[in-house]
């Protein structure tokens, strides 16, 4: 874990999660996630004390465990308040509604790990409790209501919002909720106009609009894979099989749910958008193109 200076009050812990710290006192810090288990805690806990700064509080951008892991322990070696928006409280304070929700029903033991099972904190609503110097707006669609955070340094941290070019590359798919509201995300970054860009995933930077479009890009690449397939009725198994097999991906108990649970959501959208359709037969669910 590397901390960087990024304005006057504003830092951040470059990590596979980025971690962002804002200080609202000489000694007093606030912070912006806490990676995936309780060894990136104990790693935020120890960069605050070799600078001799006091965690006062966390912010869950969202609460998927990736961002929510280190919340206990630092919790517990803190006694730090803890905010998250709206049903990102719920699953931060519930966490096995994670595994839960991408599976669809209670969690085999394979899917109950670190990777998508954090452990529970104490939580208090975002709404009226963020420090003076902090902003909160929200960034919908890969999370239920996951939310960005802006400092008084005009420095953006973005959450999920944004995929680095290697992650899609190398994955071709993120984790959406909502792809509606991810690509209506995408159009609120563009208007944003800041000193630097922190998405928790890429490297800060001070013009995201490549890779604004890169994620816009991907999103119409793989609607319209899904809306193709769909021209011969499918089911979901088959339709998830054509994208793991089309894209060269392995399949295993995580990326099972995670993916699965992403083509879902462009099933979803697509339907919303009366672009597919859904027939029983037989006892099985078939999706296919709407004849226009």
């Amino acid at each position: 874990m590397e901390l960087i200076k990024a304005g006057e009050k504003t830092y951040y812990i470059k990590n596979p999660t980025n971690i962002g710290i804002y200080k609202i006192s000489e000694n007093d810090v606030w912070i912006i996630d806490t990676g995936n288990d309780k060894e990136a805690g104990r790693k935020i806990c120890k960069i605050a004390n070799e600078q001799g700064w006091n965690i006062k509080g966390i912010i869950s951008t969202h609460s998927h465990a990736d961002h929510i892991g280190g919340n206990r322990i630092i919790q517990n070696r803190t006694n730090c308040q803890i905010l998250a928006n709206k049903t990102e409280k719920s699953v931060t304070e519930s966490p096995i509604l994670e595994p839960s929700y991408l599976y669809g029903g209670y969690p085999f033991k394979d899917l109950r790990n670190k990777f998508l099972l954090a452990k529970e904190s104490v939580v208090t609503p975002i709404q009226d409790n963020l420090p003076v110097g902090l902003e909160y707006f929200e960034l919908k669609g890969h999370s239920y209501d996951m939310i960005g955070i802006k400092t008084s340094d005009n420095i953006y941290f973005l959450a999920d919002s944004l995929f680095s070019q290697e992650t899609i590359t190398k994955y071709h798919l993120f984790v959406l909720y909502d792809v509606k509201e991810f690509l209506n995300t995408l159009d609120k970054l563009e208007k944003l106009d800041g000193e630097l860009y922190i998405p928790s995933h890429c490297e800060a930077s001070k013009d995201i609009s490549s890779l604004i479009e890169l994620n816009r890009n991907k999103v119409k690449e793989i609607t319209e894979k899904i809306y193709n397939v769909c021209k011969e009725e499918k089911t979901y198994e088959e339709i998830l099989k054509y994208i793991f097999d089309n894209y060269e991906l392995k399949m295993n108990a995580n990326q099972y749910v995670l993916v699965g649970s992403t083509v879902k959501s462009y099933l979803a959208y697509l339907c919303d958008e009366n672009k597919v359709t859904y027939e029983f037969k037989g006892n099985k669910m078939y999706w296919k193109q709407v004849e226009e």
